[in-house]
């Protein structure tokens, strides 16, 4: 069989039908990243284009017979670092230093969302190691003649991670904190499992948490209006703003989101004195609850821990998802009963010096990780068996 792979400049040129066959194919729980919807929103809202730089580079494979979409990629032609969460800053430095160009690089990622996933996209009535080794090996010849730096696969799972590198990609890890859920049928039980001492100091956090007359609000499907999106797009931006941050995301991006996904959303508000003062929004997975941004223009004890974390695993509990990730790094969900696992990237260097240099910090990076991760996995806060 003969394939042949296409870039197109939107997402919308591949179209929501052959998308989400390839995103979201049947046997597999469903990643409300890897949407046509979502990654449309991040487009039509204009949070991922050019002029942010994401300037959509999405691949589709086809059968050159038929011209049936066996695969996509969501990838992006960057000349920046900023939104991935995987940090390169170093290597651009080093390598512009040196007398290259490290931008642009192409980067296949969800843009702004740091959640393990497939980048691969490949239908499910396909071999997916031979369509995977043929994007694998495509990529590396895309970037050539390109003229590319390098190629990132950011967040992706550990099969796809493992093929890449057998491939030549380089391969680093690195760690997030998640919830796992060990079949609790209650937040009062997946207490039990912790120390006596973090068991008390989470219920203190809850209590003051909705001391000052707070209170909670889940959010979800039709339940999401125009007015929950315009009080947390101010959460959203007010919080950036004192940390220093950009907001990476467009206040159309969320009508777009509740417009064509919001059964996939769960949207966790704070009222005090008959107003919103900080919500969290949350995506629904199949087997996991991904947490991703916070916000607040009123500051209460514990109400970010309460609002991101603590409610996020009743949901998880009562709907019998398997995992909460919460987002990038914070060492101080540890407490709060989030463990550290390994998440994966892969790095295609087209300069072969640069490419050595780079594995061999690699190479030490992957055990520093692992090492530190065990380390933390010492000071659980569950009971010891």
């Amino acid at each position: 069989m003969g394939y042949r792979i296409t870039a197109v400049s939107s997402i919308r040129e591949i179209g929501v039908t052959q998308w989400d066959l390839c995103g979201n194919p049947n046997g597999l729980p469903h990643d409300p990243f890897l949407t046509f919807n979502f990654l449309d929103a991040l487009e039509r809202s204009k949070s991922s284009i050019a002029d942010t730089g994401w300037t959509p580079y999405h691949l589709k494979l086809e059968d050159e017979r038929s011209s049936c979409v066996l695969a996509v990629v969501p990838m992006y032609l960057k000349n920046h670092s900023a939104g991935e969460y995987v940090f390169d800053h170093s290597w651009a430095d080093a390598f512009e230093r040196a007398g290259g160009k490290y931008y642009p690089k192409f980067q296949i990622a969800i843009p702004f969302t740091p959640a393990t996933g497939r980048r691969l996209l490949i239908r499910s009535d396909q071999d997916q190691k031979q369509i995977g080794g043929y994007l694998v090996r495509g990529l590396a010849q895309i970037a050539a003649e390109t003229g590319v730096s390098s190629v990132h696969i950011t967040f992706t799972d550990k099969l796809q991670w493992e093929l890449t590198g057998k491939l030549g990609f380089l391969r680093r890890t690195h760690k997030q904190y998640h919830w796992q859920n060990r079949g609790y049928h209650s937040f009062d039980d997946f207490l039990t499992d912790l120390s006596s001492k973090k068991r008390k100091n989470i219920r203190r956090e809850r209590r003051a948490a909705l001391a000052n007359n707070v209170t909670i609000e889940l959010l979800s499907g039709r339940d999401i209006c125009e007015y929950h999106w315009d009080e947390f797009y101010k959460f959203y931006i007010d919080t950036l703003s004192r940390k220093w941050g950009y907001p990476y995301l467009t206040r159309k991006f969320f009508s777009l989101i509740g417009e064509s996904m919001a059964k996939d959303i769960l949207l966790i508000m704070c009222k005090r004195e008959g107003r919103y003062i900080a919500g969290a929004i949350n995506f629904i997975g199949g087997e996991c609850l991904f947490g991703r941004n916070w916000g607040c223009i009123e500051d209460h004890p514990f109400l970010h821990f309460e609002a991101c974390y603590y409610q996020a695993i009743e949901y998880a509990i009562h709907h019998g998802l398997a995992t909460v990730e919460a987002g990038a790094q914070g060492e101080h969900k540890l407490a709060r009963g989030y463990t550290p696992n390994q998440t994966y990237s892969s790095h295609w260097i087209v300069d072969p010096s640069f490419r050595e240099a780079v594995d061999n910090f690699l190479e030490a990076e992957r055990e520093w990780v692992q090492e530190e991760i065990h380390c933390i996995q010492e000071h659980s806060p569950f009971r010891k068996a």
